[in-house]
């Protein structure tokens, strides 16, 4: 299932950022950043280095097949390629630090790591944090509940799209654009120029009326989609 909200996000762990990103349906966590936080370096690309060849000689070979190279943003504001790992990785390497804050951090990862599992099994929980946080921003029940419906009608045309062919992250932002370009006259990223914005979601910063017109644009074409039969990109488009 497809989601259309930020799957990159920051927790704390007293009072320190760990950066973390949903990855084949898990979250996975910055090493960098946990290296930080463990032992308070201030160079933990190279503690990490040096830990990962550590971790070899110990017979830990796999090591390098379980850590991703997953895009993060940085303090600078932009994205970066950066070493990630999930939360059983994770244990295993925090294992391998010689830190007091090792035992509490082990208790903090599990606990964010069941949130996800918790939020697969039961997405109605994921959707009551989402509510949440929206509401915790300032947006009005009524924003909230076109958003959060608006999701779920792009959830229902990307799930169609890759039924009919459509499998490709590149197609996926063309046919987006091409509805965007049908309800607003504007691509998603001209509509960003427009508004403003950087790299904020655009739908969070829609009116309530815009969203209805994203919904309506989206439903529509998943209902002329299965109408039609279509099959593939170029048809879909």
């Amino acid at each position: 299932m497809s989601t259309e909200m930020n799957l990159t996000k920051i927790a704390v762990f007293k009072g320190k950022q760990v950066r973390k990103i949903i990855h084949h349906n898990e979250w996975w966590f910055s090493i960098n950043d946990i290296i930080e936080v463990l032992t308070g370096t201030e160079r933990p690309r190279k503690y990490w280095n040096d830990l990962k060849v550590k971790l070899i000689k110990e017979g830990y070979v796999e090591v390098s097949e379980k850590i991703g190279q997953l895009k993060l943003k940085a303090s600078d504001g932009k994205e970066y390629l950066t070493d990630c790992a999930n939360t059983e990785t994770i244990f295993r390497i925090v294992q391998a630090v010689p830190s007091p804050k090792a035992e509490p951090f082990k208790r903090w990862l599990a606990r964010v790591g069941y949130e996800r599992i918790q939020e697969i099994e039961d997405p109605e929980l994921a959707m009551k944090r989402m509510r949440a946080i929206y509401k915790a921003k300032g947006y009005s029940d009524d924003w909230i509940e076109k958003r959060v419906r608006g999701i779920a009608i792009r959830e229902e045309l990307t799930d169609e799209w890759n039924k009919r062919g459509v499998e490709n992250p590149r197609e996926y932002a063309i046919l987006t654009a091409e509805i965007s370009k049908a309800a607003f006259g504007m691509t998603p990223s001209e509509y960003k120029k427009y508004k403003g914005l950087d790299r904020q979601n655009l739908r969070d910063h829609m009116t309530d009326l815009e969203l209805i017109f994203s919904m309506l644009g989206e439903a529509s074409t998943t209902k002329i989609a299965r109408g039609r039969d279509m099959k593939g990109f170029e048809p879909n488009k």
